[in-house]
């Protein structure tokens, strides 16, 4: 094979067909991705079709606890997760840049075998496309994902009820900060790293004898905890109320955040997700996300309250102060995901 990406790889004759048979299919192994039909058949299924589709664009392409190929498998799947749909199959579209080094898109490539392979989700269908150096910045990834979503639940940002408790599954603004890092070449040291996996598999433990007492399921991606809280006060018409004593943050990410001056309630999270309960059931929704590896982090961080605004966001300091918490302004992370 060649040392970089060409034109010619991008032009569906030779150079295309042995990108896809050399690299492609080496790692995705999925029967109807080798079939190279521009659209896979899936089985036959029952229930409501759930499908989202997303693009990545993060730079750098590789970072600590992950790189763009895994983020893009995860970032789908949760996308599916937080309507309470099951992950049934993924499709992957690359748009690279002549140039681009054939290396580099081998480790992306096995990343995103692995990270399905371990997900359970296959990629089932792709496409490629090559454009002129400087039209492109490397490698930009979209996938697709399509999903089951039960009868039995109806999740979403517009079903947050007073009297609900908000839950958080993990800690706060371990993706941003190891993104921001990297982009300004800082060494911040401590044990940082991207929080990137899929959360299917909790979300399923969640669902799985819930009777509807599970009422919004967001992951805190761009915008951090507090814009995507924002979204769900707004969307139900309720005000929510956090703890700043209850949220989890790693010391390192803290460390780092006093050190350069950043708010870990803003920093985008890719592992992570909230999860609006009806509050009798909080305290064993909580051991149930605690029992998980993804989970084990778990916090229950505010409570959900009627609202005379239409919706606000409010979080109690650690001494006692009440502060009110808006949507992200600006984009103080170009590039995130």
């Amino acid at each position: 094979m060649d040392t970089f990406i060409s034109l010619d790889h991008g032009s569906g004759g030779l150079a295309s067909q042995n990108l896809i048979g050399n690299l492609f299919l080496k790692y995705l192994t999925c029967p109807q991705l080798r079939d190279l039909e521009d659209c896979a058949v899936l089985g036959e299924y029952s229930g409501r079709i759930a499908l989202s589709t997303d693009s990545y664009v993060v730079d750098p392409l590789f970072f600590p606890g992950g790189d763009i190929g895994c983020l893009a498998v995860h970032g789908t799947i949760n996308d599916l997760a937080m309507r309470g749909a099951r992950p049934l199959a993924l499709s992957l579209a690359l748009i690279i840049e002549e140039g681009f080094s054939l290396h580099s898109l081998e480790k992306v490539i096995a990343s995103v075998a692995a990270a399905s392979e371990a997900a359970g989700v296959a990629v089932v269908t792709g496409d490629t496309k090559v454009v002129p150096r400087g039209k492109a910045d490397g490698l930009f990834i979209n996938t697709t994902g399509i999903g089951l979503a039960s009868h039995r639940h109806d999740i979403s940002g517009k079903k947050a009820q007073p009297g609900d408790a908000v839950i958080l599954s993990g800690t706060l603004g371990d993706h941003g900060i190891t993104i921001m890092s990297r982009q300004a070449g800082i060494d911040i040291g401590g044990d940082i790293a991207s929080d990137t996996r899929p959360l299917h598999r909790l979300v399923g433990a969640l669902l799985e004898n819930d009777a509807g007492e599970v009422h919004v399921l967001r992951d805190p991606t761009r915008g951090g905890l507090a814009t995507t809280l924002c979204e769900i006060a707004a969307a139900s018409g309720v005000d929510i109320a956090i703890e700043e004593e209850r949220l989890p943050i790693r010391p390192a990410v803290g460390t780092a955040c006093e050190l350069i001056g950043l708010d870990p309630l803003y920093l985008a999270n890719e592992g992570k997700c909230i999860v609006v309960c009806d509050r009798d059931r909080a305290e064993e929704i909580l051991q149930i996300i605690r029992r998980l590896p993804e989970g084990r982090d778990g916090a229950l961080i505010g409570w959900v309250g009627e609202s005379r605004t239409g919706g606000r966001v409010s979080l109690t300091t650690g001494i006692g102060g009440s502060r009110l918490l808006e949507p992200l302004a600006g984009q103080p992370l170009p590039r995130i995901c």
